[in-house]
This record gives structure tokens, sequence and C-alpha cells, in this order.
């Protein structure tokens, strides 16, 4: 019989590993306590459309990854995003043209973790409590006291923080991910009844609590919606803010983007706030992806890597490629 190998987190990274150890022959069994796949690549439905509330686009600069976006795009998962970007400094907005090319999920962000979920077993609605040995397999246990396995091989693939527990039979892995610190993000949607009249797509905010905003309908396949955006505090106001109510943070960042976009702008018709409490690793790593060969435990993310979503996806591909270089 060939035992399974387990995938904890079906986000960018765990579904990277996922599709390359099945496209090796290898069966995979995915777990995921959200109600759909994508981490924060998903996107979230909404009375005013589907919002990409975490990840707003991504870059690929590495030749692997690049090829990798052309499949998605050549699938229908992904495009390219073509905003007009603008700086905000000092109560100064001034046009930012660069050179970059940004891509997004279409017609959503998580368009492409859903496609990346073709083929593969996924349970979600799963938080997974536990990774432990039985007398040769590894065995998980959920939130509800359920066992599941018998599995060959277990990738961990959430966020340094969620992760550190889940590696307990690993001692030293399980020390490098509690070393990793990952920076918390406030994110805000509002939505206006007609669009507000600016040539604004995009825009990087210094010197604010707001981090980031975008036109989420300037995005492909998202121009049906009404004139939603998306706002970002940095990493230090969500810190300094975390257990604010969300209306409160609503409120707040709200009045920092009427002051910013340079029109006037009315009360929101419709606004939602999330707190991603693990958006982004503080610092970059070179791990590429953590690995106990001996034991069969694995663990990969984006803070193995860059913090991007390019990152995610090499430090899937690299816990796949270690993993496969193990077995029997």
């Amino acid at each position: 019989m060939t035992v399974p190998i387990a995938i904890i987190g079906a986000g960018i990274a765990g579904l990277s590993a996922a599709q390359a150890l099945q496209s090796a022959g290898q069966t995979v069994h995915v777990f995921d306590k959200g109600r759909g796949s994508g981490g924060r690549m998903s996107s979230k439905r909404s009375d005013a459309g589907a919002l990409d509330l975490g990840a707003q686009y991504f870059t690929a600069r590495d030749r692997r990854f690049v090829e990798q976006v052309r499949g998605w795009v050549a699938a229908g998962w992904a495009a390219e995003w073509k905003p007009q970007l603008f700086n905000y400094r000092d109560g100064m907005l001034t046009p930012s043209p660069d050179e970059q090319t940004r891509w997004v999920g279409a017609p959503r962000m998580s368009a492409i973790t859903r496609g990346l979920l073709e083929g593969i077993t996924v349970n979600f609605g799963c938080r997974i409590t536990e990774v432990f040995r039985g007398v040769d397999y590894w065995h998980l246990q959920d939130a509800e006291g359920v066992s599941h396995g018998p599995y060959e091989r277990v990738v961990i693939a959430v966020p340094a923080p969620q992760a550190t527990p889940l590696l307990a039979a690993a001692p030293k892995l399980a020390g490098i991910a509690a070393g990793v610190q990952m920076e918390p993000t406030w994110a805000v949607a509002v939505g206006f009844d007609s669009a507000l009249p600016t040539p604004m797509d995009g825009c990087f905010v210094q010197d604010n609590p707001l981090d980031w905003v975008a036109r989420n309908r300037s995005k492909p396949g998202r121009d049906a919606q009404p004139d939603t955006w998306v706002l970002h505090a940095t990493s230090n106001w969500s810190k300094q803010h975390i257990d604010l109510a969300k209306d409160t943070v609503i409120e707040r960042l709200w009045g920092e983007f009427a002051e910013l976009v340079g029109c006037v702008v009315p009360a929101p018709s419709f606004s939602l706030a999330h707190r991603w409490l693990y958006a982004r690793p503080a610092g970059n790593h070179e791990w590429g992806a953590l690995a106990d060969p001996d034991q069969g435990l694995y663990a990969c993310g984006d803070w193995c890597l860059s913090g991007r979503v390019e990152g995610a996806w090499l430090s899937g591909q690299e816990a796949a490629r270690r993993l496969l270089e193990h077995l029997d």
C-alpha cells in the first residue's frame, strides 16, 4: 500500500508542494483550517463582490516562477494588472510610474489556488493541532480530537508561529520557526455607490497609518463591481491597534484614505475590516524550506524566503524537492 504524504496548509506554499509531489507520483492529503484555499492569497466574498484583502498583487523574478506564472495566465487563473500608481507623502500625491510587471489572480486572487487544488484531496475546516509519530508513520490530530493518518511524511505550510507547535517532534526546526517574527496588518475595504473621481488605482503611502490603497475594480475581471477600495495599515499601526474594534479601525483608516485620495469622498455605502495576524515575516531568510529528512518532517512558507508570493511558491517547491530526495 502507498502511504500518502500530509500537507498542512492550503496556501500558495502548501499547494506548490502538493503539485510538485503529485507530479512526481506521490499521493498527497491537504488539510486547512479555513473554508477555502489561498491563505493570504484568498479573496473575501462580500456584498460588493470578491475582495482581495490579503496579497494585493505579485511579481515574478525567479525564472522558475516566471514560467509558472505564464502557465497560470494560459490557464486563465491570472492576468497582468496595469494600475495607475501614485505615492503619497507629506500631504502630496505624486504619480509613481515604474517598469514593474504586476500580476493578480483573475477574476479574483483565490482563482490561482483554486486552480492548483485540481485533482488534490483536501480537507477544509480542519485545524490540525498536533503532529505525532506512531511506530512507523506520522499521524495528525485535529481540534475536534479526530486522528488522521497514517502518513509517510508531513509538510507544514502555515505561518511560522502556527508551525512552531506542529514541529514539536523536530525541536531544531521548531526552534527556527519560533524565532521568526511575523507582522500583522489591518485590512479595510470600503465601497461607494458611484466611482470616486480619481485616476488613482493604487498608492504607496509614506509616514501615515496607511501603507497601501488599491481600487479593487481596476484589477482584471473585477470591473463589474461597485467602486471598492482596499486599504492596508502599516505593520506598526496594526501592532499598536491590534485589538481595536473593527468599526473603529474602519473609521480611522477611511479617514486617512479620504484625506489622501485628492477628491471629495462620501461616507462609504459598504465597509468591512479583516485582521491578518501573520501578514508577513519581519525579515527575509535564505532557508528555502526547513527539513528533518530522517524524521520526514518539512516546513515551508513565505517566511522561509522573501515574504512574497513568489517566495511562498518557491519554498513549497523546495520542500517537495528535499522530501523526494529522501524517499526510500
